[in-house]
């Protein structure tokens, strides 16, 4: 007689590598120039830009955990000086320089601004950006294992 667990292929639990570290500094630097292109899409449309970020609360009361929609302040990685437009792309708080001393990007007209974006989006899913990145926020040293107490 067969048993329905006899039916399955039961291996040893292969051991899958880590994945480096960059890839998720590439998919936050994706979702960041995402918003600011979403950002530049309002300019260009005259409407206000309003971000969120879901948020879990607990409810003082009852002590259910709740999620909540809150607004989110996002600052452009754009300016303008005379009406003419530059980006500077960021990693945190620092500024990339793509060159040396070089941080801006010269745009030119607002409406280009879309197509700059969606071009450093394509440069950072490809890792054109990689050591940029990398110097800005080092990847951090792999945690050691913990000692075993005897």
């Amino acid at each position: 007689m067969t048993t329905l667990l006899s039916s399955l292929k039961v291996i040893a639990r292969p051991k899958i590598e880590p994945k480096p570290p960059i890839l998720a500094k590439r998919l936050k630097l994706i979702d960041k120039l995402d918003e600011q292109l979403a950002m530049v899409q309002c300019l260009l449309q005259n409407q206000p830009f309003e971000a969120y970020k879901d948020k879990t609360i607990r409810d003082p009361d009852t002590g259910e955990r709740k999620t909540v929609r809150k607004r989110k302040a996002v600052r452009a990685w754009y300016f303008d000086d005379n009406e003419h437009y530059y980006f500077e792309l960021k990693v945190g708080l620092k500024t990339l320089e793509l060159d040396k001393g070089k941080a801006a990007i010269d745009v030119g007209k607002k409406e280009d601004l879309p197509n700059v974006i969606e071009t450093l989006i394509k440069a950072v899913e490809k890792g054109e950006l990689d050591t940029h990145i990398l110097q800005l926020s080092p990847a951090k040293p792999a945690k050691a294992a913990k000692a075993s107490k005897a």
